[in-house]
């Protein structure tokens, strides 16, 4: 108990002296970038980077549906006075709005699917909206606040990307498979996750597993909206740090996939292949893992860094939904259908065969880690604060 108290003295201490090394990030960032040219280069693993994929996947894509999850989000957790209302009265003096906004979806929807075509047109409206809504002098500020944690992150994402091929060529990328198959049957009482996706295979039809697949990528988008939320409302400071906690899960991710590499349930599943509807996304993704980990394994020379990842445990599918939700913890409502989405994805990573449940154990401390890790300062002085005012309250 002594020895608890002391580490709480210390961590007050440092909280207080604003010396909390929170910035961590930004030196692991650093280091890892001075480090991976050196590492691929000694493993005969390509300088180049696939920019068109990696591009296109980021800035085009995640950055679409991004702004259209942050609108969403919006509107559920503001005052439909202040989040609607500007908007309905514009439409309402200025009925070419509606003409134009209709037309746009129309062309839209003849080139491309009513979805793209719905999360386009809302994304057109949001930016329009939000041009309108800042003053001019405060606009160039909250898109800085926006571009730069949005530039780091995808910086991030590059080093992620290419130490997960570094790890897979000197480390065996099924090794830890069989420990957490078996920490799983533990758990689940003799069951595994391939019984319950096999299980849910013979029972439920394909349009199921495609609704599974939509909740299981759609997490991405998240945390794009995260961002943006944090940036344009708190500023580039909190957004940078969420951006931080983000990597910093990501890397301690990378060291727990250096001691303990492994794929996923579907590698050890000999049915998995047989049984999984062909038609999924996550079929060809997953044997093109298997297919890929084998090529870095066996030093087979791969021509680009991509889009590439490999990482099993611990799962991040479940580790960054936590982070965006502390970080959007103020507004209750974005936090409540937050949460509601993200119980869902627990099934779909269960029944899509992605991950062990072992793994999102894992995916939830190490989210707890680098929240605390990044934020411990905004932490103690919340715990300082509600010591403060329970002192006070007794008091009374």
């Amino acid at each position: 108990m002594l020895q608890l108290m002391q580490l709480y003295r210390a961590m007050t201490s440092l909280a207080r002296g604003k010396r909390w090394p929170g910035d961590f990030h930004y030196w692991a960032s650093g280091l890892l970038a001075l480090a991976v040219a050196p590492f691929l280069r000694k493993l005969g693993l390509p300088l180049s980077l696939d920019w068109v994929r990696l591009g296109s996947a980021y800035w085009l894509v995640l950055a679409a549906q991004s702004i259209f999850v942050a609108t969403l989000l919006y509107l559920i957790g503001g005052a439909p006075a202040t989040t609607l209302g500007p908007l309905l009265e514009r439409a309402r003096r200025d009925k070419l709005r509606i003409a134009l906004a209709l037309a746009f979806f129309l062309i839209l929807l003849w080139v491309f699917t009513w979805l793209k075509a719905l999360v386009l047109t809302v994304d057109a409206i949001a930016v329009l909206e939000f041009r309108e809504r800042l003053k001019p002098e405060a606009r160039n500020q909250t898109v800085l606040s926006v571009l730069i944690p949005t530039l780091y992150l995808f910086a991030g994402f590059l080093l992620i990307f290419a130490y997960n091929d570094i790890i897979l060529s000197v480390r065996f990328y099924g090794a830890a498979d069989p420990a957490f198959n078996a920490m799983d049957k533990w758990l689940l009482r003799g069951t595994s996750v391939s019984d319950l996706c096999h299980w849910a295979v013979r029972r439920f039809p394909v349009s199921f597993f495609h609704l599974l697949e939509f909740i299981y990528f759609g997490m991405f988008a998240q945390i794009g909206a995260a961002l943006i939320l944090n940036g344009v409302y708190s500023g580039k400071k909190l957004a940078l740090r969420f951006v931080g906690t983000i990597l910093t899960a990501y890397y301690l991710a990378l060291i727990l996939f250096f001691l303990w590499p492994s794929q996923g349930p579907y590698y050890l599943c000999t049915q998995h292949f047989l049984d999984f509807p062909i038609s999924l996304k996550a079929y060809a993704l997953q044997k093109a893992s298997i297919a890929n980990s084998q090529a870095l394994w066996s030093h087979s020379r791969i021509r680009q860094i991509s889009t590439d990842y490999y990482i099993a445990f611990p799962c991040m599918h479940i580790a960054q939904p936590l982070v965006v939700m502390w970080f959007l913890r103020p507004w209750r409502r974005m936090l409540a259908v937050l949460a509601i989405y993200n119980v869902l994805l627990v099934g779909a990573i269960v029944l899509l065969e992605w991950h062990y449940v072992v793994d999102i154990f894992g995916g939830v401390l190490v989210a707890g880690f680098a929240i605390v890790a990044v934020n411990g300062r905004e932490l103690l002085r919340s715990a300082r604060n509600m010591s403060t005012s329970g002192s006070a309250t007794s008091l009374s």
